[in-house]
């Protein structure tokens, strides 16, 4: 796969079937994720691959509970903002987002697999989050689809050091839980504002120099 293809279309896949993926895959998508950068080549990192029907019921239980919770804190301003004004472009957007989340908190416990993230004494967990993107891009590579959440480890972090057995003792955040599940919906570019409304040059209001009002990729015929 074009690496460009990789980069444009790997996008939250929430939506995906039960069946299993093969553990050569899986292989493959950890192996690329530990070749990521490290700060100092530390790799103070740690993966947990979960599977189990059993584990994943009780993870499923916390996700609802944490997602619930987001919903009421963190997003309950634009939640009721969305659906003040149901018709604008965001608010569209926003509500596609929460029927994704819903249907995974909902279908937790069916998705076939989990990457959970841990780091050590690194609560920005900007030290894993290029070996966690990378698994990403190796899974789209193979035709799996992934989603990143942190609500887990935002709101029920002391409960999934429990059900996954981590030591208390040594550091360990959970930073992040990423589903890895063959994918229901089609692949396609994420949609994002201009990438000139977002960034500058030299300073915080800077012109950037170029603009690109459509995607780049896939490149024009």
């Amino acid at each position: 796969m074009d690496v460009y293809e990789a980069l444009y279309t790997t996008r939250a896949m929430r939506r995906v079937r039960p069946d299993p993926i093969p553990l050569d895959v899986q292989a493959r998508i950890l192996d690329a994720a530990i070749r990521a950068p490290s700060g100092g080549n530390t790799q103070g990192w740690r993966f947990v691959l979960v599977d189990d029907p059993a584990v994943k019921a009780e993870l499923a239980l916390l996700y609802r509970r944490a997602l619930t919770r987001l919903w009421e804190t963190v997003y309950a301003r634009r939640l009721a903002a969305a659906r003040a004004n149901p018709d604008a472009p965001e608010s569209i957007q926003l509500e596609r987002i929460h029927r994704s989340a819903e249907w995974l908190a909902d279908h937790f416990a069916e998705v076939p697999l989990f990457l959970f993230g841990f780091i050590q004494n690194d609560p920005t967990g900007g030290s894993i989050y290029p070996a966690i993107w990378s698994a990403q891009l190796a899974a789209r590579a193979e035709g799996v689809g992934s989603a990143l959440t942190s609500v887990l480890g935002f709101f029920e972090k002391d409960e999934v050091l429990r059900i996954l057995g981590v030591p208390r003792d040594e550091g360990w955040i959970n930073v992040c839980c990423v589903s890895f599940g063959y994918p229901l919906g089609r692949w396609g570019v994420a949609q994002r504002r201009p990438v000139h409304t977002v960034a500058a040059r030299n300073s915080w209001t800077g012109s950037l120099g170029f603009e690109v009002p459509t995607p780049l990729w896939p490149p024009a015929e």
